[in-house]
């Protein structure tokens, strides 16, 4: 109900990585040509970025909901003590952010998926399990949102998680260019991170090549979830019940 009224929020972040598609997946394409796959196959650049902005774009949906608008929530609007006096619980509080962050990142799935598809840069059947991969991506990045606000004091502490988090995840992934063309160091730390692992899964589906890399992908992000998930909802407790 409320964004009834908030519509262009939910319309700017289906907008912004096709706009990434179209201004650095065709731009630089056309520059740098194509780029070669793990299996030898050669690919268009917009192919290749499209399934990271993918998951990109799945990442910023849950981030964004996660972090400021339960930000606000739990610490202005009061919500979740009324919700507190309901039969809901904590786990319920967690569980309905984290599924409404859901609904957002499948509005982007399905934009980005279509858009792809119109372009010709579906390359594999197998893209059709990109949507429940995106949704699962979600769900692990919406765990560290919940974990991560609980710990925000003041609205100047958005600049932690968006400024040295989200926005260095991005640009270090393998989002834009294969990890390989990066030094060591920066290798290792792509390793490390959430979003590559989503921009892996993401792209071996839509490229068709899946392996033993993407079960670690799937892995990682699974366990990546249990944590922060566990994390969310003991810190959302200890702030709201004392």
């Amino acid at each position: 109900m409320v964004y009834r009224h908030q519509w262009i929020v939910i319309a700017s972040g289906v907008v912004e990585p096709v706009l990434y598609l179209f201004g650095i997946g065709l731009g630089i394409g056309g520059l740098v040509g194509g780029v070669q796959l793990a299996d030898g196959r050669f690919v268009s650049y917009a192919a290749y970025v499209g399934p990271a902005l993918l998951a990109s774009a799945a990442m910023n949906g849950a981030v964004f909901e996660t972090i400021f608008n339960v930000f606000f929530k739990l610490n202005y609007a009061k919500t979740y003590e009324g919700i507190l006096a309901t039969p809901m619980g904590i786990t319920e509080i967690a569980l309905g952010e984290m599924l409404w962050a859901l609904m957002r990142a499948a509005l982007y799935a399905v934009a980005m998926l279509v858009i792809m598809a119109a372009m010709g840069l579906i390359l594999s059947p197998l893209a059709i399990l990109a949507l429940p991969a995106a949704l699962f991506i979600s769900a692990a990045f919406s765990a560290a949102g919940l974990a991560g606000t609980s710990y925000l004091r003041t609205v100047q502490d958005f600049d932690i998680p968006m400024g040295l988090i989200v926005q260095p995840m991005f640009l270090f992934s393998g989002t834009f260019f294969p990890i390989t063309a990066y030094p060591l160091p920066i290798q290792v730390f792509m390793h490390l991170t959430p979003l590559y692992h989503a921009v892996n899964l993401i792209r071996g589906l839509m490229t068709g090549i899946l392996g033993w890399g993407q079960a670690w992908d799937f892995a990682y992000l699974a366990a990546f979830f249990v944590v922060f998930m566990w994390l969310a909802t003991r810190q959302m407790e200890r702030k709201l019940i004392k």
